[in-house]
């Protein structure tokens, strides 16, 4: 097995429309590619994929081992991007040793995953039992992973290829829930004499919830929200606003449409600008290319209620989103945090998406309690949804003391072994399986979850070379 194998798997899997809650084809591509080489396969009623592989001759007595992966994908692209995710390939360059998708995700979160495992399926290396487990909708709420039974697969032993830093062995990670809110409006008539305009910002990196938290980007949903803010000592009225999408992904982009008189409309223009520089001065560091847009628009659209949007508005400014807390154990690692994701409008209502994590449990719920607070003071009606458990490190694990000494033979020096902010799956695994040894790894992906999401090919190489050593050195 040799990256170029890897990677031309995952060539093929850019081909596949593959989004959360729809992986119904990759699920068929999975069941054939079993079935073309006479390997064992079995799907539950979810949809996730077990393959299994026997042991090679002499390796008999190898226990088995699980590689896991999730089939579906985070399916975002740049605003106005001409693209359709159910029905066209996933379009990418290599450039500067990167392989990337410039207007839309790449998917190699977890694409790369599959792709390694469908190579040493198709290898003919000396190995024990594998077993290669496909979960899905792992981006949506870890769907797959929740639904799976007891003894769906053998192992004891279980890596998890759904990471994204080579050099660096992950044993624990956070937990996470969704905290959703819902803002009923009422209508009143367009002022006379006022003219509707549409505010959009857009360009933002965004960016993964659990990688990337800490990274100072803007949120520029909530950006926006506080433009508005500073515009209600002036008159003027909401008729939408809308901005992000996924739970887990930062929001890059986000548009209001208001009205204003006719008399102040550049005036509104002139001050949104200012915003702008306002803004690309506080966060020149970290968002090089935010762009702020302030034109005509005509609507039917019926304007909100004053009071509506004067809390509306207030509560989005007020939500809390960023790093919550580091933590006191591993230097570096973010231990609680918010996102506040997404808006959209509902007919006469906000449905507003925001996503805590925490590697405490206590500290998610408080963090989840504390925006419920925050969005009910704001006449929101709020639920909690999706919560998922963390992943407890096991600094005495075997297979933790097998991969780093693997990776300490074949490259000279020691990994970095880690806990990480974002969700696995493993904590879920954990809680069906407790006797399961599990560690994470795999390649350098920068920008997941967002347009411009690539893979570096040189840190490809070192991922199939490691994998592939643990797999056939396992005992």
């Amino acid at each position: 097995m040799d990256s170029k194998k890897v990677l031309d798997f995952f060539r093929e899997i850019t081909l596949i429309p593959r989004e959360s809650g729809h992986e119904e084809p990759m699920t068929r591509f999975l069941e054939k590619f079993a079935a073309d080489r006479g390997l064992l396969s079995k799907t539950d009623k979810t949809g996730n994929v077990l393959i299994v592989k026997d042991a090679s001759k002499g390796k008999e007595n190898v226990p088995p081992l699980v590689l896991q992966a999730h089939q579906d994908m985070v399916c975002e692209k740049v605003g106005g991007f001409d693209f359709d995710f159910k029905t066209q390939p996933i379009p990418y360059e290599i450039e500067d040793g990167w392989m990337v998708a410039k207007n839309t995700t790449l998917g190699a979160d977890d694409g790369i995953g599959i792709a390694a495992c469908l190579a040493l399926l198709d290898s003919d290396l000396p190995m024990g039992k594998l077993e290669c487990l496909f979960t899905i909708s792992e981006e949506t709420g870890m769907d797959g992973a929740f639904a799976l039974e007891k003894g769906f697969f053998d192992g004891k032993t279980l890596i998890n290829l759904d990471s994204e830093d080579e050099g660096q062995l992950f044993v624990g990670c956070a937990g996470g829930v969704d905290t959703i809110a819902t803002f009923e409006f009422s209508h009143e008539p367009l002022a006379s004499g006022y003219k509707t305009m549409k505010l959009r910002i857009s360009g933002g990196v965004g960016g993964h919830s659990g990688d990337d938290i800490n990274k100072e980007r803007a949120n520029v949903l909530q950006q926006l929200c506080r433009f508005l803010f500073t515009q209600f000592q002036y008159d003027w009225q909401l008729l939408s606003l809308s901005g992000g999408n996924k739970p887990n992904a930062i929001c890059r982009e986000a548009e209001a449409v208001i009205a204003v008189p006719d008399d102040e409309f550049q005036d509104m223009v002139a001050d949104f600008q200012a915003f702008g520089k306002i803004l690309s001065s506080e966060f020149h560091n970290t968002e090089p290319d935010l762009n702020f847009e302030a034109r005509s628009f005509r609507t039917t659209a019926e304007p909100i209620a004053e009071e509506d949007t004067v809390r509306i508005i207030s509560a989005l400014v007020a939500c809390p989103h960023g790093v919550f807390a580091m933590s006191t154990d591993i230097p570096g690692l973010v231990e609680t945090s918010s996102n506040l994701a997404a808006v959209k409008m509902e007919n006469d209502s906000f449905k507003v998406i925001t996503s805590q994590r925490s590697s405490v449990t206590t500290e998610l719920h408080a963090a989840a309690e504390k925006v419920e607070a925050t969005l009910i003071l704001g006449g929101a009606d709020v639920e909690h949804v999706s919560e998922y458990p963390g992943w407890k490190p096991n600094m005495d694990s075997s297979i933790l003391k097998e991969s780093v000494a693997s990776y300490r033979r074949l490259f000279g020096t020691d990994p970095e072994v880690k806990a990480i902010h974002a969700g696995l799956e493993c904590g879920l695994f954990l809680e069906k399986f407790p006797d399961l040894d599990m560690i994470s790894f795999g390649p350098t992906l920068r920008g997941v979850h967002a347009p411009g999401e690539k893979l570096e090919l040189a840190s490809l190489d070192k991922f199939v070379a490691l994998l592939e050593d643990i797999v056939v050195n396992f005992k």
